[in-house]
Formats: structure tokens, sequence, C-alpha cells
């Protein structure tokens, strides 16, 4: 299949103006799959700075970089002007320490992180590896949200690895930064039976607030508000108290605020903004509350002048 001069044209355009550039599915703050969110962790683990393409924005794209690449899947990163592949090869050459090479970066710190598996742990961890087969390895991944997955995988001997009582922790290089100091667990007990995983890195949980509280902590100004609706739903309902919006610009300079800013979001019932302030806790803001019930329960609780919908 030929590529269009003129698309061929707009792509070696925008390989010429950045250095590094990933074709990808959704913005790397928000990946619309699984293979792209893990090309932007691996990436975001070396910690430098690429420019992004959402090949779902601009379908000749989408089509496009395959067929310019002869690379028939999504994502992609190009360095230099030259295709390097997709997620695995992008994980498997930070992991490896290539990349960092390929990018003229000093290599990655690669020192084992210091963790704890408990007594209880350990023996229900070991007891698994064994039922397993020969050659197997508990796998540690943390993702940039600090949410901890634990697997089987086999051994491997590249990897970054602990031993305690028995057990090989494996961890690759993104996980074993994020991991020091997790401590690996099992209980039975109120919480449930099984393993649990405390990781004193993890941003502080989202809590919730109500109406009443928001607009108190708004009003002597410790708190910051944030619509998180589009403006015509806005228009229909919407609080009397100064806020902030995703409008022109203004998630950009949300995300550009100390991290440790009190953020309230408000939505119409109360998901939407749970999912954005999860995105802020993603990025490392400690301080973060969603409206409890949204601008509906505003209407009833605070202030019943504003139309409900």
């Amino acid at each position: 299949m030929s590529l269009d001069p003129a698309l061929r044209a707009r792509i070696e355009s925008l390989l010429a103006a950045n250095n590094i550039v990933l074709f990808m599915k959704g913005e790397p703050s928000a990946p619309q799959c699984g293979f792209s969110a893990k090309a932007v962790g691996a990436l975001s683990a070396v910690g430098v700075d690429y420019a992004h393409v959402n090949v779902l924005a601009d379908a000749e794209i989408r089509e496009g970089i395959k067929v310019f690449g002869e690379w028939p899947t999504i994502p992609q990163l190009y360095i230099g002007g030259e295709l390097v592949g997709g997620s695995d090869i992008i994980e498997q050459m930070v992991n490896s320490g290539e990349l960092y090479t390929v990018l003229g970066l000093s290599q990655p710190d690669r020192t084992p992180p210091s963790i704890t598996i408990t007594p209880a742990a350990a023996q229900m961890l070991r007891e698994a590896v064994a039922n397993a087969g020969e050659g197997y390895a508990l796998q540690v991944e943390v993702d940039p949200r600090f949410n901890a997955r634990l697997q089987l995988a086999p051994k491997d001997t590249n990897a970054i690895a602990v031993e305690q009582d028995g057990v090989r922790a494996q961890f690759d290089l993104a996980s074993a930064r994020r991991a020091e100091g997790l401590t690996i667990d099992w209980v039975d007990d109120a919480r449930g039976r099984g393993l649990v995983i405390e990781n004193p890195n993890a941003p502080a949980k989202v809590r919730e607030l109500s109406p009443a509280e928001t607009a108190a902590q708004v009003a002597d100004g410790t708190l910051t508000l944030v619509d998180v609706r589009p403006f015509d739903e806005r228009m229909m309902a919407s609080v009397r108290e100064p806020f902030s919006s995703f409008d022109d610009g203004g998630m950009a300079a949300l995300e550009a605020l100390p991290k440790d800013t009190p953020l309230a979001f408000l939505c119409h019932h109360g998901g939407r903004s749970q999912q954005a302030a999860e995105h802020f806790r993603g990025l490392g803001f400690t301080r973060l509350f969603n409206v409890t019930g949204g601008i509906d329960a505003w209407a009833t609780e605070v202030d019943p002048s504003i139309g409900r919908y």
C-alpha cells in the first residue's frame, strides 16, 4: 500500500520537528489502550520529554503511520526520525538500559528496592511459586498511579530482584523505584482474606466532601473548586462560588499547580468528578476531594435556587 505524498510529508514534518515522537491512542495523561499506557509508563520512567500524536483524533495519521514505518500496530515510538518499535520493545529497551544509551542519558539506578514480605505472606507466596513449577518467581508491577499487581512469572536473570524469606520478587525498572518501602502481607480479618499491599509512595486517596463542607472551604479560600462539566452543561446549573474549569487550557493550568494544592471536583452526580480527581492523583496531587452527589446534591443541600436537570 502506497502512502499519499501529502500525508508522508505531514509525518516527516512531525518527525523532523521533534526528536522523540510517540504515536499513541489517547493522551499521555489518559491513554486509551493498554499498550499505549505501557509505552507512556516506560517513557515516564526514563523521565524524557517527548512529543505525542493521538491517532484516535487523526484517522489519516492512524492508518498512514502504519504504512510509513511498515509497522502494523499502535503505539509507535520514533527517535531521530527512526522507528524504534511498539510498547514491548520500548519496555525492553528501558529495562535493559538500551534506551538510555540511545538518548545519551546516564544509565538508570538498578538498585533493588527495600521491601518487606511478612512471614505469613512469604509462606503463602512460597507455596504459590512451588505449585507453579520450576523456574517461577513473584513479579511485582507498580504502575504510575502506584497501584501494585502481583503475578507469577518465569525467573528473569536481567530483572531487578529481591530475595526475601525464600521468595524472589522481580521488578521492572519503573516498578523498582515506585516500590521502595512496599510491604506485602497476608491477612484474614475484616479486610478480607488474601494478600494486602501497602505502598508508602502512593498518593493519598481521593476523599469525599459534602457540598456544604466544600462551599464553606471555598468561601474561606482554603479550597479550589473545579467543575469538570462542559460549558453548556454548567449553563443549566452552576454554583455561585468561585470555581475553575477545564475550558481554554484550564486543565493544564491546574496540572501545573503545586502538588499539595487542595482541589475539590464537581460534576452532575459525582462520577466524572471522581475520574478527574483520580487523574490528578495519578499526577501526584495529595489533597484531593470529590464533591458527594455533585451539583444535584449542591442544589438540595446548599443552594435551592440552582436549577436541577
